[in-house]
């Protein structure tokens, strides 16, 4: 699973606090794999919280408005994550991870929504390429009929 912020999308964010905030106890130097430890357990959070709503298959084929959302509460989550990691937590980062779980929450509770290119087929990961259909068309996807004429026999 890719995380859905990567370090140069923090620091393009938070260029001057993200140094300061995941500064190395012994040298002083930025922690990337700390950092990148925080991406990946804010991304891992953030599938969670979206599993109440949304398949495997349906996250993993997110358009590119959803992931750049995505993408936002991602950094402030793992912000959070980070300044927790080195003890270095202030309100603002607590402020911003509770909003952005806030966020998440509601679009799990239907308060919102992402948009995929795939169609869920009754909660399972299996899907269809919605390439060809559009906005106001309907599509029906349902299960092989399992009693027909030919299986019963001519009655």
């Amino acid at each position: 699973m890719q995380p859905y912020a990567t370090i140069a999308d923090i620091e393009a964010r938070f260029r001057d606090q993200l140094t300061l905030v995941a500064a190395d106890e012994q040298t002083g130097l930025r922690d990337d794999v700390r950092i990148e430890s925080g991406l990946m357990d804010a991304s891992i959070e953030i599938r969670a919280i979206l599993a109440g709503r949304y398949s495997a298959a349906e996250l993993d084929a997110l358009d590119e408005t959803s992931l750049a959302l995505l993408r936002v509460y991602c950094i402030d989550v793992a912000f959070y994550r980070i300044a927790l990691d080195f003890s270095r937590s202030t309100d603002n980062i607590k402020e911003r991870y509770d909003q952005a779980i806030k966020r998440l929450e509601g679009i799990a509770a239907g308060k919102g929504a992402l948009a995929s290119t795939v169609i869920s087929s009754g909660g399972g990961d299996a899907g269809v390429d919605v390439g060809d259909i559009g906005q106001n068309e309907v599509v029906l996807v349902a299960p092989e009929r399992v009693f027909t004429r030919e299986r019963l026999g001519r009655i």
